[in-house]
């Protein structure tokens, strides 16, 4: 059956590139009324379907948008919660353009909604999207299909970084919200000193620190903590592709095969899915 909130649900944090506080109100939604943001700091609270048709920009993160411009950005972690948890139905209500991007993982997330009680069941069945016949994409050296899978979402994901302390690292393995909960909500974002500095050189990721990334110098992690898990890096990359994947409007049964891409190879994979009724079935 869909899913929708028991109660209001409200996140605190801060916004990755502005610095600035940001709130999110997670509320309970109708059936059949999927996942909408609400810009609740502008006039008209102009609001944005979590849809790929919606995507406005995939630089860096995947960023919702409407005619006017106006926008609400990063909101793949917390797609990706929602997504495994089972929420189909909410309005989220947020006081600005970004989300709060707390560690930069999807651990806080989706133990709000994983809470007992949290979610309900509504009388309305739940529909998925069943992947019939495979969509591929190459850009360069850059990969991305969808395949038809026996099981449920299953993702395969490879990364190659020059950085020595990642390299070359894979997961593969069914997106359950087991794995998800122990294996890749707690992955956060990772990134180079280097490009830190630049990008703190033009005025973004004002709101950026050690508490909410995994920062590489050369050889060394400039985190005390280190990395939370092995492959980290990778997982996270899972952790981007399951919350754009979601973007869908719905949970994909397929599976996810993808080499060294981001945000942008995502969205236009699901805007190859949907532009032939063939290559998929609403079940």
């Amino acid at each position: 059956m869909q899913k929708t909130l028991s109660r209001p649900i409200t996140i605190d944090g801060i916004g990755l590139h502005s610095g600035c506080k940001s709130r999110l109100v997670l509320n309970p939604a109708p059936i059949n009324h999927g996942v909408v943001f609400c810009r609740t700091d502008l006039p008209d609270r102009p609001q944005f379907p979590a849809l790929y048709t919606h995507v406005v920009d995939t630089r860096n993160c995947t960023c919702l948008g409407d005619s006017h411009g106006n926008v609400v950005s990063t909101v793949e972690h917390l797609m990706a919660a929602l997504s495994v948890a089972g929420l189909d139905n909410t309005l989220i209500e947020v006081n600005g353009p970004e989300l709060p991007i707390m560690d930069s993982s999807a651990l806080a997330f989706f133990r709000s909604f994983m809470a007992p009680g949290v979610l309900v069941e509504q009388n309305a069945p739940k529909h998925y999207l069943k992947i019939k016949k495979t969509i591929e994409l190459t850009e360069g050296d850059k990969h991305i299909k969808l395949s038809p899978s026996a099981k449920g979402q299953v993702v395969h994901f490879t990364i190659d970084f020059p950085s020595p302390i990642v390299g070359h690292q894979e997961f593969a393995g069914e997106i359950t919200p087991q794995l998800f909960e122990d294996e890749i909500a707690p992955c956060r974002t990772f990134c180079e000193k280097y490009q830190v500095d630049y990008l703190q050189s033009i005025g973004l990721i004002k709101g950026g620190s050690l508490e909410n990334a995994v920062v590489l110098d050369g050889d060394k992690i400039l985190n005390p903590e280190g990395f939370r898990c092995e492959h980290e890096c990778v997982n996270h990359k899972v952790l981007d592709a399951v919350g754009d994947l979601y973007t869908s409007g719905y949970y994909i049964l397929g599976e996810l095969e993808a080499v060294r891409t981001g945000h942008h190879h995502t969205n236009e994979l699901l805007k190859l899915l949907f532009a032939d009724e063939n290559n998929y079935e609403i079940i």
